[in-house]
């Protein structure tokens, strides 16, 4: 079985096209789970619930999970997309 194909992307963002939206609580839907790609840099997330905080870099995506609350910081320059998935996505590290 192959892995989930993400729904929608974002566009990607950087250190200052950052919408002021992701750098404050927000959530994503019910049966929807967000996969946060940071291609250069390196991005603080933060989830609300449970509280947690990891630092993500290229090697290290973050998972928002079904209307769990988080919000994210770029840490100096950065470039970040979120891909979002009907089903959770299968993180596998190559």
């Amino acid at each position: 079985m192959s892995a989930p194909e993400p729904y929608k992307s974002t566009p990607i963002f950087n250190e200052n096209t950052l919408p002021a939206g992701l750098r404050r609580e927000h959530r994503t839907k019910a049966g929807v789970w967000g996969v946060i790609r940071v291609l250069e840099g390196k991005l603080r997330y933060r989830v609300l619930d449970p509280v947690s905080e990891t630092i993500l870099d290229p090697t290290r995506p973050g998972l928002a999970l079904p209307d769990q609350p988080h919000f994210v910081e770029p840490l100096g320059a950065m470039r970040m997309q979120v891909d979002f998935y009907d089903r959770p996505p299968e993180e596998r590290q190559t």
